[in-house]
């Protein structure tokens, strides 16, 4: 009777060791999504923005685009489907820019030439080579690049210059902050006057409390900027970006969130309710005057940095809510 009892006994453990391991958890919804949006002090203006001007009411919607193909013609086939799925043009769109690739390419041309604008997000190189001067010609030739744009742009130099793992080329605040002088003094020089400075750390730097020694100074900045997402922490935005806006409201610049996003991993009904909650939050914020949607999903990202709402119709309502709404239609 004891040996059958052992054997069963036997039998069960190995059969757990050999069994699929239980599910993990269903990632659940913030308690409050529902909740009023985060209230903080806000800068009425009149801001100083540079020349890209912000609306004297609402905000500005735009959006960075993955195409499948990094190419001019890519570029611009990705806009005009999620323009045409939306019934309406962006007002801006966010474009990057390693170091050396060229501004104001044949696409951003298109783009404007279609009355849309254009924030140019630059990932400058080395902040001591550059104080260095190893890349005056390359800052030069890209200073002229954008004048002969002819039309104001948004430029953000270097953004989430505050991430842990581009301290090895940021190397501290006080470096990315001579680097930002220095650029600005070479693009005075080639007399390029149609840009408004973009500073635009990360949501975290500012939980952290480290993205506040990398800002350049209220002369030197036209746009604050945050990047925000609902990522591997899935929180309402007010709550996300509270710090940031706390510390903006001490400064006169206009806000333009760089890069907001909630990821798949959250699932389709927590992710719309997460954009109903930062509709709501943009709202209620003032100050901000511009937004735009990453919408991508990076490769080789798992679901918790995969933030394309196209293919998610429920969430995708939830943004075409945002392009409907007349405050982001100004």
């Amino acid at each position: 009777m004891r040996r059958g009892l052992l054997l069963l006994v036997v039998v069960l453990l190995l059969g757990g060791c050999f069994s699929d391991p239980p599910d993990p958890p269903a990632p659940q919804p913030s308690p409050d999504l529902t909740a009023s949006p985060r209230a903080v002090a806000v800068n009425p203006g009149p801001f100083r923005a540079g020349p890209f001007a912000p609306p004297a009411r609402g905000a500005y919607f735009g959006a960075w685009i993955k195409p499948e193909q990094l190419t001019h013609v890519g570029r611009i086939a990705a806009v005009g489907t999620l323009e045409q799925s939306m019934g309406r043009q962006l007002d801006f769109l966010n474009t990057y820019r390693r170091f050396e690739q060229m501004m104001g390419t044949s696409s951003d041309q298109a783009f404007l030439d279609d009355n849309a604008s254009l924030m140019i997000s630059w990932a400058t190189g080395d902040n001591r080579s550059i104080l260095a001067g190893e890349h005056d010609d390359l800052i030069r030739k890209q200073a002229v690049a954008v004048r002969k744009i002819g039309k104001p742009v948004m430029l953000r130099m270097r953004w989430e210059m505050d991430r842990p793992n581009l301290r090895a080329t940021m190397w501290s605040g006080e470096d990315y902050i001579a680097a930002w002088r220095y650029v600005r003094k070479i693009f005075r020089e080639e007399k390029t006057e149609n840009v408004s400075w973009v500073w635009c750390p990360t949501a975290e730097g500012f939980v952290r409390g480290d993205a506040p020694a990398f800002y350049p100074g209220d002369d030197q900045v036209d746009w604050t900027c945050v990047d925000v997402y609902a990522g591997f922490e899935f929180r309402p935005i007010g709550q996300l970006m509270g710090p940031f806006l706390e510390w903006a409201a001490q400064r006169p610049k206009p806000i333009v969130i760089g890069e907001f996003g909630v990821a798949k991993a959250w699932g389709s009904e927590a992710r719309a309710a997460w954009m109903k909650d930062a509709i709501r939050t943009f709202k209620a914020n003032r100050q901000i005057k511009a937004v735009a949607y990453f919408e991508s999903d990076p490769e080789g990202n798992g679901p918790n940095q995969q933030f394309q709402l196209t293919g998610d119709k429920r969430a995708f309502r939830a943004l075409l809510r945002l392009a409907k709404d007349p405050y982001f239609n100004p």
